[in-house]
């Protein structure tokens, strides 16, 4: 009698194992903060009678334990990244949900896979409208002419295009990003030497804010105010690196003409 309680003991500690882990990974690749991935995951846990688990999140890779009789560790990878906050939301929903127990963990898990394989809110034609709109707006904020307003939104959505080209074409962030900032140098020069444009610079900085990595900045200094140092500096790391390429990508289009 006793074996079968152990092994159904087991298969429930299994599954709510998988459910923070599933959590924690859907928050973690969509754009969530290293401490609210953490906490959302050691709440889950507490609600469904587990209330020593430990997490430790990085961008790369997610470690929860819980401990017991039976004592539960597993690690998970984060090999992609990118900004959904919508998807943030829903797990944010169902977590509250378990919080207040009306989902047993087969239920949450069902429902937490069904938003990993939700496909992106926002289309790919919607997100280069809005870069290209943003473009424009930008190089009006950084006290752009009007005039220019047009060749912004022309080469932000261009670039913003070719860098969701590229990362599919070749799956490095980094490349995709120097290559987008070279669309967008190459458009802007184009644009002043054929006298569609008339200040370079303010089109070139108004087209390259939507491939900024702002959100990605945002939640390497929170996390570094929260404590979580490693997240933090990985986090700010390739920020730079991100805002490195875009740089790059500029200089060597102005280097060449």
């Amino acid at each position: 009698m006793e074996q079968p309680e152990l092994k159904e003991q087991q298969h429930a500690l299994d599954r709510i194992t998988e459910t923070c882990l599933l959590a924690g990974k859907i928050m973690m690749q969509n754009g969530g903060e290293t401490y609210r991935v953490e906490d959302t995951m050691m709440r889950i846990a507490a609600a469904f009678g587990k209330p020593d688990s430990h997490s430790f999140v990085t961008p790369t890779g997610i470690l929860f334990a819980i401990d017991g009789a039976a004592p539960v560790t597993r690690l998970i990878r984060i090999s992609e990244r990118s900004t959904d906050l919508h998807k943030v939301t829903l797990v944010n929903d169902i977590s509250r949900q378990i919080g207040r127990g009306e989902l047993s963990p087969n239920e949450a898990c069902q429902l937490l896979r069904k938003v990993e394989a939700e496909q992106p809110e926002y289309r790919s034609w919607l997100q280069i409208a809005a870069a290209a709109l943003a473009s424009g707006c930008f190089l009006l904020m950084f006290q752009g002419t009007l005039a220019d307003f047009l060749p912004a939104l022309v080469a932000g959505g261009c670039g913003f295009a070719a860098m969701l080209l590229f990362h599919r074409v070749v799956p490095v962030k980094l490349f995709a990003e120097f290559l987008a900032s070279v669309v967008v140098g190459t458009l802007s020069y184009l644009f002043v030497q054929t006298g569609l444009g008339q200040e370079l610079d303010r089109i070139i900085i108004g087209s390259v804010m939507p491939l900024v990595p702002g959100l990605l900045l945002t939640n390497a200094v929170r996390d570094l105010i929260a404590g979580h140092l490693v997240s933090g500096l990985s986090k700010g790391a390739e920020a730079f690196l991100t805002a490195f390429a875009i740089g790059t990508g500029i200089a060597f289009v102005l280097s060449v003409y």
